[in-house]
């Protein structure tokens, strides 16, 4: 499997307090990976580094074998729209918009038009179980059904890299598993990497792999198949 993000000796300080200790670690294509640990582990700061948020310290993060870390913020900002998608615990859709149009905002800001943004926008209702749904706003919509429009909306740039922050950690069991299986199915189809922190072991067991982080180190590495 070909490496499609890594970072390596990952060192992040918040003053006194040391964030991740040197951090190793590679994401493949159609990869799926589960980041789990206590509160202040370093888990979210592995991920927000991995994606450009945060810089890092020491270290290096690379995108298909480019180190992207470095890059000036414009250009950073841009990877960020074009390459990555992003799945948040709350979803933060935009409420005065329609869920074709949620879909639809990364093509829109990237500047394709509206018509052609809301098209492409249109194919991923189905395949995520939305149907009859595009002209809803997200304060007509079941916390699932959100949850669902905010993974459609990271997947229609077709991204390398699909992050999620706790993206199940607002809802119920039965809608969490519901959730995260379309999650890692569709990423997983669209030959996308998945990188997801959550506190939930039922969830991150749908996971290729799961780390478990703690003190800002890797304490535990475990690789299975998912049925």
């Amino acid at each position: 499997m070909s490496t499609v993000l890594a970072g390596h000796g990952l060192i992040k300080k918040y003053g006194s307090t040391t964030a991740l200790a040197g951090i190793d670690i590679e994401v493949g294509q159609r990869d799926s990976l589960a980041i789990m640990g206590p509160s202040g582990s370093g888990k979210s700061t592995l991920l927000h580094t991995l994606a450009g948020i945060v810089r890092p310290d020491e270290g290096m993060v690379l995108l298909h074998g480019e180190r992207i870390d470095k890059l000036g913020e414009n250009r950073l900002s841009a990877l960020r729209r074009k390459r990555f998608g992003f799945v948040f615990q709350f979803g933060q859709l935009l409420p005065e918009l329609p869920a074709e149009e949620n879909v639809a905002l990364p093509l829109m800001l990237e500047g394709v038009p509206r018509r052609q943004a809301v098209d492409r926008a249109r194919r991923w209702f189905t395949p995520l179980g939305l149907d009859g749904l595009h002209q809803r706003r997200p304060g007509q919509l079941s916390g699932g059904q959100a949850q669902r429009v905010a993974i459609a909306r990271a997947l229609v740039i077709e991204p390398a890299v699909v992050f999620a922050d706790e993206p199940t950690g607002a809802l119920d069991q039965a809608t969490s598993e519901e959730v995260v299986r379309l999650l890692t199915s569709v990423t997983r189809s669209q030959g996308a990497a998945l990188v997801m922190v959550t506190h939930d072991a039922d969830v991150a067991a749908h996971c290729d792999r799961i780390l478990q982080v703690r003190d800002g180190l890797i304490s535990s590495h475990d690789q299975h198949t998912v049925a």
